[in-house]
Order: C-alpha cells, then sequence, then structure tokens
C-alpha cells in the first residue's frame, strides 16, 4: 500500500479525483454502408413539381368593443394624470401661501420682541435713575441728620459747662458766706459747722447719685433703628430710662398702649398709635403710626428694637421702643428730640 503522508523532500500536492475516460460513440455496425449507393433514387423531384404554400390561421380580428374598452381606459387614465397634476399646483400654491403667512407671523414676533426689549430697558434704566436718586436723597438726610446730632451734642456741651460755672459760683457764694459768719460770730460757729456737714453730706450725695445714674447710662446699649440711621442710647427698663430722662438729651414719652376696640387710635405727644396684634411668646407686636397725615405700617417688631421715623418738623427722627410685650397690650417709651426744626431750613 503507498503511504497517504508525504516525504519531507516532497511539495504537498492536493488530492485529485480519477479521471474518467469518455465513452465511445457507438458508430453503424461492421458491414453497413451509409448513405446506400441508391439514394436519392434518379429524377427526383419531378419536373414541373413545385412545394404549395399551408395556409397560417391566426383565429378572428379584435372587435370594436373591446378597442372601445381600451381607448375609454386611456382616457381615463388621462384624465387621472390631469386631475393629479392639478391638486399638486394647488398643493404647490398652498404651501407657498402657508409659508409667506409663517414669515409675516415670525417678522410680527420679532417687531413685538423688540418693542418689548426696548421698553423693558427703558423701565430698568427708569428704576436705576430713580434708585440712585433715592440713594442720594438718603445720604443727603443723614448728613442732616449727622450735622443736628454734633451740633445738639455741642450745645449739651455748653449748657455742661455753664451749669458747673454757675455751681462754682454758688460754692464760692456759699464759702464767703460762711467766712462772713465764722468772723461775725464764733458763738454761731457749730452752727455753720452743722451747715458745712449738711453741705458735705449734699455734696456727698450728690456725687452718688450721679455716680449712679453715669453706671446706669454706660450700661445702656445703642442700635441701629430700622431707618438706618444710628439710635441714640436705648433703655430697656424703668431705672434706664429714669436715666435716660435726667440726662435730658432728648424728651422721654411713657408709652401704655392697649388694643382698642375698632382700632382708634391713642396719642401720645404729636404722633398717634394703634396696636394691630401682639405676640407674647415672641416677643413681636404689630402697630401702625399716625404722623404728619400719614399711616406707617411695622409689621413683627421685637422689643427693644428703636423703631425710626420723621416728622416735617425735625431733622432727627422721631424713636419708639416697646420694652414689654404682654396680650394686646405693650409698653415702653417714645423719644423725642429736642431740636424741633423743619427738615430743608437747617442751611
Amino acid at each position: 500500500m503507498q503511504s497517504l503522508i508525504p516525504k519531507d523532500d516532497e511539495p504537498i500536492r492536493p488530492n485529485q479525483p480519477p479521471q474518467q475516460q469518455a465513452p465511445q460513440q457507438a458508430g453503424p455496425p461492421p458491414g453497413y454502408n451509409y448513405p446506400p449507393p441508391n439514394y436519392p433514387p434518379p429524377n427526383y423531384p419531378p419536373q414541373g413539381y413545385q412545394p404549395q404554400p399551408v395556409p397560417v390561421s391566426y383565429g378572428p380580428p379584435p372587435s370594436n368593443s373591446k378597442i372601445s374598452i381600451l381607448m375609454g381606459a386611456v382616457i381615463v387614465l388621462i384624465a387621472a394624470c390631469g386631475w393629479l397634476f392639478y391638486q399638486l399646483n394647488e398643493v404647490k400654491n398652498q404651501v407657498a401661501e402657508t409659508k409667506e403667512s409663517l414669515n409675516a407671523e415670525i417678522e410680527k414676533v420679532r417687531e413685538t420682541s423688540s418693542v418689548t426689549t426696548q421698553t423693558s430697558r427703558g423701565r430698568f434704566e427708569a428704576m436705576q435713575k430713580e434708585l440712585a436718586s433715592a440713594r442720594a436723597h438718603a445720604a443727603a438726610l443723614s448728613g442732616e441728620a449727622k450735622k443736628a446730632a454734633e451740633k445738639h451734642a455741642d450745645d449739651i456741651e455748653a449748657r455742661l459747662v455753664k451749669a458747673q460755672a454757675e455751681q462754682g459760683k454758688q460754692i464760692g457764694a456759699v464759702t464767703a458766706e460762711v467766712s462772713d459768719v465764722k468772723s461775725v460770730a464764733s458763738a454761731t460757729s457749730a452752727k455753720v459747722g452743722e451747715v458745712t456737714n449738711e453741705v458735705g453730706t449734699l455734696k456727698t450725695e450728690t456725687a452718688t447719685n450721679r455716680s449712679a445714674i453715669e453706671k446706669t447710662i454706660a450700661d445702656l446699649k445703642s442700635a441701629r433703628g430700622d431707618l438706618g440711621v444710628q439710635s441714640g442710647l436705648i433703655a430697656t427698663n424703668g431705672k434706664e430710662l429714669l436715666a435716660l430722662k435726667q440726662l435730658g438729651e432728648r424728651n422721654y414719652i411713657d408709652i401704655k398702649l392697649a388694643k382698642a376696640k375698632k382700632n382708634v387710635p391713642q396719642k401720645f405727644g404729636d404722633i398717634q398709635l394703634v396696636l394691630e396684634t401682639t405676640e407674647p411668646k415672641k416677643n413681636t407686636f404689630s402697630l401702625v403710626i399716625i404722623a404728619d397725615d400719614k399711616k406707617v405700617e411695622k409689621k413683627n417688631r421685637t422689643v427693644n428694637e428703636p423703631i425710626q421715623f420723621l416728622l416735617s418738623k425735625s431733622v432727627l427722627p422721631y424713636e419708639l421702643v416697646i420694652n414689654d410685650v404682654k396680650k394686646d397690650l405693650i409698653t415702653g417709651y417714645l423719644s423725642v428730640p429736642k431740636v424741633q426744626q423743619t427738615r430743608g431750613s437747617s442751611n
């Protein structure tokens, strides 16, 4: 048997199918002569012979009814094509009209948007100008209030110096009188001594009271009011309020405001007040201030918060401070500036 594995020095060849031998065509048997010797026969075809054509029949010709149906179908097809062409033109015209309408609407929207934008821009610029004017006005009012406060402080200092000078004169006069009494009669020296002791006691009591007032004032605090103006000293109880009254820088009016029926205003000094609501747990309240024929609402204010407002006859703000909040009742004080001068006439 021959091995199917090739040797190392032989190339690999694909397997080829075995060749098949073509079959041999069968021929006439031996001894057969083709064509036969007497074919075709002599004198064939005979003289005068002509082949006759064979008639071919194609069937009956088409009838007129079938032709009419075919022509009708062609006419209908032509009419349908014309109708479709007409409809296509109509659709094109509608599309063109719709496009023009959309373009017009878009142009209107653009114009409206442009006008709206310009209007909004003009309003914004007007609001900016109004805000700048309000800020300038507020700065001017603050400057006027500062000048008035400085002037008020200078007046207080001048009055204090004057009072000290008068007190020195009085003490000097008393000392002179005591010297005269001592020189007139030595018998009254004991009495003069008693007077001297009383004067010393009075000075001590005065110094003690003054130190207590100064200590109370030192314990007071200042705060910024709701108008943005730095407030003066704020009293949180009756003792501190008494110290402020003795200081004499402003006038103070006690406030005890109850909630009235039908919101009837109650007058305190130059203003009227109406208590709306109180919340003792939160120490908050709401009221209405009526001054210069104007009403100003103060909502959700807390205790010891300076509520500031301006009147036409004063360059300094009035201050309302509430120290205690109860059910339908608030208590506190109204601080009124002593400088009563119409705003705008200080220059």
